[in-house]
């Protein structure tokens, strides 16, 4: 394929998958317990956008309607959205460099962090929070972070951080926070259910304030490492290469670590520890279209926020009205698809 037909065939695969967004934004809206036709979903969103905002008549639609679709199904919508979208662009930036395709964003031990946060938060009833974000979250988010620069610390060698040092410490992290975690459970039964439910994800109780932080920090966060693309395929040469022809080597690892330390922290602060998908999305995105991370990373953000919209509607409405942890759902779909990629890569090597 040449470099006109690649162009064009990005360009076709983003117009694809961003139709499939707006279209999943759209039927997730008006699917729940309450019955809202698409008509009037479509009508509801559309009335708050600029410039056809007046030419939209909302008279024939119940009030609590649209309550139920500005209020609540619509921030949870684009938080699970811009979750999905910042743990895919995380696991795609870990993956080019550790050149790992087993990478995830969680592998520097930042769920185990976050959760020994949350964790504490919920023991000791420090629920009350700052600028509308609820003390679970905030405990959650320093708990990410405290984790990733202790890692961090461990790693660092002189100016120099190995990866395979990082992935060590991130690992030995994982599991003493993770035990830390087990003990705080043992001891303290009545908060069992909470954390169990905080650990398995969820983003019911998305609001406009979390949507408001959570947003830019990935907006940024991806342009962050969409900036450093093309290094990141230098990198994958290996590092005396990449230094040989011009990369930073050390200063990049630095920078992509702290950015997308920073998303992984946002995401998980607000939706609990929802796997596979920083693992899952940019795995098959790579196989679809190649590992240039210059494609990768945009593919990534819109494949990831996708696949969460998807997966937390099936959450909302699988067992009604019962709802489930969406990690479960990722993790359940996730899982089985990811083992068939391994099986038929074997297939391709043997």
């Amino acid at each position: 394929m040449s470099f006109t037909e690649k162009k064009s065939f990005y360009k076709l695969m983003f117009i694809i998958l961003t139709i499939m967004l707006m279209l999943g934004i759209v039927i997730s809206s008006m699917t729940g317990v309450a019955d809202i036709s698409i008509d009037k979903a479509v009508r509801i969103l559309l009335s708050k956008l600029p410039l056809v905002d007046d030419l939209i008549s909302l008279d024939d639609i119940k009030r609590n309607q649209i309550t139920i679709i500005w209020q609540i199904r619509l921030p949870r919508i684009i938080l699970a959205a811009f979750v999905g979208m910042g743990l895919s662009v995380s696991g795609a930036a870990f993956q080019g460099m550790f050149k790992n395709p087993m990478a995830d964003p969680y592998v520097l031990g930042i769920s185990s962090g976050a959760a020994l946060g949350a964790a504490i938060a919920m023991i000791f009833g420090l629920g009350i929070g700052v600028i509308g974000i609820g003390g679970v979250t905030l405990f959650a988010f320093i708990g990410a972070i405290l984790t990733v620069s202790l890692v961090y610390l461990i790693a660092k060698t002189g100016t120099k951080i190995p990866a395979s040092t990082l992935l060590l410490a991130g690992i030995s992290i994982n599991y003493l926070f993770s035990a830390a975690i087990s003990l705080l459970m043992l001891f303290n039964h009545a908060q069992i259910e909470k954390i169990v439910f905080w650990l398995m994800g969820s983003v019911s109780a998305a609001s406009w304030n979390q949507v408001y932080i959570l947003v830019p920090i990935v907006v940024l966060g991806t342009i962050g490492i969409g900036i450093f693309a093309r290094d990141l395929n230098i990198m994958l040469l290996g590092e005396d290469s990449a230094n040989s022809l011009g990369v930073e080597v050390e200063r990049v690892k630095k920078i992509l670590l702290f950015i997308s330390s920073m998303i992984v922290a946002s995401a998980v602060s607000v939706s609990g520890i929802i796997g596979f998908v920083g693992l899952i999305v940019p795995h098959t995105i790579r196989l679809l279209i190649g590992p240039d991370n210059r494609v990768l990373i945009p593919f990534s953000a819109i494949g990831g926020a996708i696949f969460m919209i998807l997966a937390d509607t099936m959450a909302r409405v699988a067992i009604p009205p019962t709802e489930l942890p969406v990690g479960s759902i990722t993790s359940l779909f996730g899982a089985p698809y990811f083992i068939y990629l391994l099986v038929k890569t074997k297939k391709k090597v043997a």
